[in-house]
C-alpha cells in the first residue's frame, strides 16, 4: 500500500528549518510512492495553541510546495481520545495516580540518592478504593498513567535500523493530567490509527517514546506503523533550533528573499550522504531521499549556506519560471534582461538593482572626460546586438590606445555608476544608445 505519512505540529509558535526538515521527509517519502500527506496540529495545549500560528504554518507548507492530502485538528477530536482511554481503563492499562509534583520529585531525589534510577514505582497500583476515596476527599484529583508491560520493545527504524527499549526502564508514562488534559502521547496514537498512518518519520529525539507508543498501539489494536528517527539539525555552534526563539523561522526566511527550494534543498540534504547542492523541484528531491543514507550524527546548519544555494539555484533559473514575480517587483526587462543579469543574483529581489541600472539614473562619479568623449564618438548606431560591446570596445581601444582594466572599467563606471555586474555585451543593448550617450557625457 503507499505509504501514509503525517506532520504534526503544535501551533504554539513559528516552525523553523528544523521542523521542516522533518515534513519534507515526510512529503518526499509519501509522494515519491503516490502516498498522502496529512498535516496534523496537535493543539491540545489550548493555554498555548493559537490560531495565528496554525495559519503561519499553513502558509509555510504552501510556500514550500507541500499541500496537505489531509488536514486534521487534535482539539477537533476529543471524543475518540476519551473513548480510547475508556478502553484503556477498562483493560487495567490505564490507572489513577494521586501523587503532587512535589512528591514525585521527593521520591525521584532519594532513588537517586540510593543510586537507584529515578523511575515511578508503581506505587499507585497499591491504593486501596478507601486510600482513593480518602485522597480524593482531601482535593486530589488524579492523573493517569499507562501500565508498561515491562519488557524489550524491538522495531526497524527506518534511518538508524535495528532499535530497541526495555521499556522496564521507564516510567509508566502520564497520558491524562490531573485537569483532565491530555498530553501528547494518547492523542499521537489515537490519530495513528484512526488516519491510517503507516510510517512515522520524525526526529531522534522521539526515540524512546516509540517503545511507549508501541505499546499503546498494541493496547488499542492498532497496526503499529514503521518507525524512522532523523537526525536533528542544529545551529553552526551546536545548539538545538527552538519555536520559541524564532531563529531560522521559515516566515524569516521567505520574508529575506530566500527561494523555497533553496531551503528545501538544505534542509533536507543537510546530515545526509547526499551533497548539498540546490534542487529544482520537490519531485526531484524526493527522488534523492533514501532514510537510510541520513547520517546518525547532529546535522550542522549554516545559514550562509543558503546565500550560496540561493544564487546558484536562481543562475540556472529559465525567465518563464520568474517572469510574474519581476513584474510584481516592476521590472519589465522581458527575457534578455533575465539572462543578462541571473548570474549577478543572490536573491530576486536584486533584480530591482540591476533594472534601476539600465532604467536610470545612474551616479556619474569621477570621470575621463577626454576618453569618455572619444568614446562616445565611436559609438555605433542601433540596431545593438550582443556583438556591439566587443566591436566598440575595439575601435575605443585602437583609438586611445587603452586596454584591459583602463579601457573596460571607466566605460563600466559611466554606463552603470558601478565597477561591477553582469556582462556589459548583454546590459548595454538594454541600455540603448539614448542613455548610453547621455551617461558618457555625464
Amino acid at each position: 500500500m503507499p505509504p501514509v505519512v503525517r506532520f504534526a505540529p503544535s501551533p504554539t509558535g513559528y516552525i523553523h528549518i528544523g521542523n521542516i526538515r522533518t515534513a519534507l521527509l515526510n512529503w518526499c517519502v509519501a509522494k515519491r510512492a503516490g502516498g498522502r500527506f496529512i498535516l496534523r496540529y496537535d493543539d491540545t495545549d489550548a493555554a498555548r495553541s493559537r490560531q495565528e500560528y496554525a495559519d503561519a504554518i499553513a502558509v509555510d507548507l504552501a510556500w514550500l510546495g507541500m499541500v496537505p492530502d489531509v488536514q486534521a485538528r487534535q482539539s477537533e477530536r476529543m471524543a475518540l481520545y476519551d473513548a480510547a482511554a475508556a478502553r484503556l481503563r477498562e483493560a487495567g492499562r490505564l490507572y489513577p495516580c494521586y501523587e503532587t509534583e512535589e512528591e514525585l520529585e521527593r521520591r525521584r531525589t532519594l532513588q537517586k540518592a540510593r543510586g537507584l534510577p529515578p523511575v515511578y514505582d508503581r506505587a499507585a497500583l497499591r491504593l486501596t478504593a478507601e486510600q482513593k476515596a480518602a485522597l480524593e476527599a482531601e482535593g486530589r484529583r488524579p492523573h493517569w498513567r499507562f501500565l508498561l508491560n515491562h519488557r524489550i520493545v524491538e522495531w526497524q527504524d527506518g534511518v538508524r535500523g535495528p532499535a530497541h527499549v526495555d521499556t522496564a526502564s521507564l516510567s509508566d508514562p502520564v497520558l491524562i493530567r490531573a485537569d483532565g488534559g491530555y498530553l501528547y502521547t494518547l492523542p499521537s496514537v489515537v490519530d495513528d490509527i484512526d488516519l491510517g498512518v503507516s510510517h512515522i518519520i520524525r526526529g531522534e529525539d522521539h526515540v524512546t517514546n516509540t517503545a511507549v507508543q508501541i505499546e499503546i498501539f498494541e493496547a488499542l489494536g492498532g497496526a503499529v506503523p514503521a518507525f524512522a528517527h532523523h537526525n536533528l539539525l542544529t545551529t553552526v555552534s551546536g545548539e538545538g533550533l527552538s519555536k520559541r526563539s524564532g531563529a531560522l523561522s521559515i516566515g524569516s526566511l521567505r520574508e529575506a528573499g530566500f527561494e523555497p527550494m533553496a531551503v528545501s534543498s538544505l534542509a533536507v540534504l543537510t546530515g545526509t550522504a547526499e551533497a548539498v547542492r540546490p534542487i529544482a523541484s520537490l519531485q526531484e528531491l524526493a527522488a534523492l531521499v533514501d532514510l537510510s543514507r541520513i547520517s546518525r550524527a547532529p546535522a550542522r546548519f549554516d545559514p550562509a549556506e543558503i546565500e550560496t544555494l540561493n544564487a546558484k539555484l536562481l543562475h540556472e533559473t529559465a525567465f518563464a519560471d520568474v517572469s510574474q514575480r519581476l513584474t510584481a517587483l516592476g521590472i519589465e526587462g522581458g527575457e534578455d534582461f533575465w539572462l543578462a543579469v541571473r548570474s549577478n543574483l543572490v536573491r530576486l529581489a536584486d533584480a530591482k538593482l540591476w533594472w534601476e541600472v539600465v532604467t536610470g539614473p545612474v551616479a556619474a562619479g569621477e570621470r575621463d572626460r577626454e576618453f569618455l568623449g572619444r568614446a562616445a564618438e565611436l559609438l555605433p548606431s542601433e540596431p545593438w546586438d550582443e556583438n556591439t560591446w566587443g566591436a566598440w570596445t575595439q575601435a575605443v581601444k585602437e583609438a586611445t590606445g587603452a586596454k584591459g582594466k583602463a579601457l573596460f572599467m571607466p566605460l563600466r563606471q559611466a554606463l552603470t555608476g558601478l565597477d561591477h555586474g553582469p556582462e556589459l555585451k548583454a546590459l548595454l543593448p538594454l541600455i540603448g544608445h539614448e542613455q548610453a550617450l547621455a551617461r558618457l557625457a555625464g
